[in-house]
């Protein structure tokens, strides 16, 4: 018989290390091979982890819930002449008794005051109300622990409970560790400029529906975007770069890292090639990976290899914001939500729909020459729009 060892893995170009969020196997179970076997969380991504072999787990050496670096051993499985598993009636589980239900309380009143009644053993009966009809009121509590108590030690120590402490998840704490790196990393600069979508919004407009209706989701502004963006970088090189100790790195293409904002979390998955792809193919990847991100079914590839970052935090309903870079990348670019203004177009004052664009760059790679050209690029791109700059 041989052992395997079952390493964590490379979930990403910048993730150092990576968190056990479950098991999915115990010791002694037997595995297929490609089976998954564990649940790993990074900032980037939360991935089941197969099995290499087929086999038995023998040992887990890393618990649920413990932060290791990239390569760590995380359990071993043994593959050859394995076994059958001899059948065993399954335990019987263990009962575990039920939390104790909160002290009973009256009534329809706040979580407040049910709370400083609980922490004080008082039941609401006990309490002469002076509010509206006899309602109880904090006041009213108050001043039962104070005359029968010596209430204020009580009070003191209730209002010392307000704050709640909510534990940091796995995910909350690689996502905050990435976000120092990234700007203890590059010194961000940043910059905005101001577009006027009236070409895009109106053709959108009247392709949405049947768009929706052919191909079963809805017309998103977001893939125009994207192939504007590519051909800005492509004519900016410098934009779709990275920083090494030997010098910088250019991209002669596009993978584009598409943000996608999740309840808990935020992920960036990657549209590969983005920059080869007729606008058909590019909106069909761009709703893959963002749906898949929503029901947590990335695979580690889908989120390696990005070289720049779109954030579309239009659709939050933010105006103007200031992204984190998305480490090793020199540059993230946010379309904020579309707004009427009014503008003066031939010396008239007029209304138009106006977006933002709000840029985060390393100032190492780019300097305000470069992210302004890449800009101009980007806002021509936009304002000049025509359905027949459509890439097929």
């Amino acid at each position: 018989m041989g052992l395997t060892t079952l390493k964590m893995p490379q979930l990403g170009e910048s993730v150092t290390e990576g968190t056990v969020d479950r098991w999915l196997k115990q010791e002694g179970e037997l595995v297929r091979r490609d089976e998954p076997i564990v649940e790993i969380v990074t900032d980037k991504v939360n991935a089941e982890v197969p099995s290499p072999v087929e086999g038995r787990l023998v040992r887990i050496k890393v618990a649920s819930g413990q932060t290791v670096p990239i390569g760590t051993a995380l359990a071993e499985l043994e593959v050859e002449g394995v076994a059958a598993a001899p059948e065993t009636s399954p335990e019987a589980p263990v009962a575990r008794p039920a939390p104790a239900p909160p002290a009973a309380v009256e009534g329809r009143i706040s979580p407040g005051l049910r709370k400083l009644l609980e922490d004080n053993g008082l039941q609401l009966s006990q309490i002469a109300g002076t509010g509206p009809g006899g309602r109880v009121r904090r006041e009213d509590v108050l001043a039962h622990l104070s005359e029968h108590k010596g209430g204020a030690p009580a009070a003191a120590a209730s209002a010392e409970r307000r704050d709640e402490l909510v534990r940091v998840s796995a995910v909350r704490r690689q996502i905050a560790e990435h976000m120092v790196r990234s700007v203890s990393t590059s010194p961000h600069a940043w910059s905005l400029r101001e577009v006027d979508v009236s070409r895009l919004l109106a053709y959108r407009e009247s392709e949405k529906e049947a768009f929706r209706a052919r191909h079963g989701f809805a017309l998103s502004y977001v893939p125009f975007f994207v192939q504007i963006v590519c051909d800005a970088l492509l004519k900016n090189p410098y934009l779709n770069s990275t920083w090494t100790d030997d010098g910088i790195m250019l991209h002669h293409f596009v993978n584009m890292g598409i943000a996608v904002a999740l309840p808990d979390t935020l992920i960036v998955p990657v549209v590969k090639d983005a920059d080869l792809m007729g606008f058909m193919d590019l909106a069909i990847a761009i709703n893959d990976v963002a749906s898949r991100a929503r029901n947590k079914a990335l695979r580690p590839e889908d989120v390696r290899g990005g070289t720049f970052t779109l954030n579309n935090t239009g659709a939050l309903g933010s105006v103007a914001g200031q992204s984190i870079i998305n480490q090793p990348q020199a540059a993230i670019l946010s379309t904020e939500s579309i707004r009427k203004r009014p503008v003066v177009v031939n010396d008239e004052v007029v209304i138009r729909p106006i977006m933002n664009l709000t840029m985060s760059f390393d100032h190492r790679i780019i300097d305000g020459l470069a992210a302004s050209s890449f800009l101009n690029d980007v806002q021509g791109g936009i304002e000049d729009w025509t359905p027949q700059r459509i890439k097929v």
